[in-house]
């Protein structure tokens, strides 16, 4: 099996860690080499987030490279828009429509850009974007977006709703477990 590159994009704060530790549980039942790679910016302060997960018979390194991706999972738009330039020719963005203001454009010396799903399929990506802050709030906690995108991202993948649900319950505290499987379930059927 070819290493297949996962990078998950957002802003401190929204979980994105949570969703790579999940992935790479349900990788590692399943047998597979993985390695996951967190870079943080000002992720303490909302900036940039990005955590690589790479997985196969055999991953030799943690770092996506330029063109490699085959799948961004954005937690914000405009992140999705900022990563493009990692994502393989026929690679997928699964992104969260919700808009985060960065400093520039709360401190008006930027605006935020406008129509960044069209831009980035007129661009020539291929672009799955959803209201995943609407089905986190459905499902209990607006703290529950990295669910909602993990159960998009799920579409893609050939593993089974029992072995997902596995990985969330070795990742979430228990009292958190049926709204994180909400979350989950909402994002894969939509």
């Amino acid at each position: 099996m070819k290493t297949c590159n996962v990078m998950i994009v957002g802003v401190g704060g929204q979980g994105s860690l949570l969703a790579s530790k999940l992935l790479g549980k349900l990788l590692l039942a399943k047998g597979y080499d993985v390695k996951v790679s967190e870079v943080h910016g000002m992720s303490q302060r909302g900036g940039s987030v990005v955590t690589y997960v790479r997985f196969g018979e055999r991953v030799s390194s943690p770092v996506i490279d330029k063109g490699e991706a085959d799948f961004i999972v954005s937690f914000e738009l405009m992140e999705a828009a900022r990563w493009t330039e990692y994502l393989r020719g026929g690679g997928r963005i699964i992104t969260n429509t919700q808009q985060i203001n960065p400093m520039p454009v709360i401190t008006g010396a930027a605006e935020y850009p406008s129509d960044l799903v069209d831009a980035m399929r007129a661009a020539g990506f291929t672009v799955d974007a959803l209201d995943a802050l609407s089905l986190a709030e459905e499902a209990g906690s607006s703290k529950a977006v990295n669910l909602v995108l993990m159960g998009r991202l799920s579409k893609y993948f050939d593993f089974t709703e029992a072995e997902w649900m596995q990985a969330i319950d070795a990742s979430v505290p228990a009292k958190f477990k049926e709204m994180n499987e909400r979350a989950f379930a909402l994002g894969a059927n939509v």
